[in-house]
């Protein structure tokens, strides 16, 4: 059997009892989770992050001012394929 040894390590408040009430709600104790994702880590020799997604300005800029035309009602600027059939010579087309 393994030693088990403690490891203290510093996280918000607010994150560490997020995850406890997570870690609750699945009936493991928050340790058994963080002891997983470091024999993982060892194992694996890689760690994963996730970064929400994060739109350049002209993107967010062009999503703004079609939403803002979608409400007004003005269709004038979209096209495109709107049914599978459509859809699928459209892409045939490309």
């Amino acid at each position: 059997m393994a030693t088990k040894t403690m490891l203290n390590i510093k996280i918000d408040s607010r994150l560490k009892k997020e995850a406890q009430k997570l870690a609750k709600e699945f009936g493991l104790p928050l340790s058994t989770i963080i002891s997983q994702k470091i024999k993982e880590f060892v194992e694996e020799r890689e760690i994963r992050f996730r970064e929400p997604l994060k739109l350049n300005k002209k993107t967010e800029e062009e999503i703004l001012k079609m939403s803002e035309e979608i409400k007004r009602g003005d269709m004038s600027n979209f096209s495109g394929p709107f049914t599978v059939d459509e859809a699928v010579e459209h892409l045939k087309n490309l």
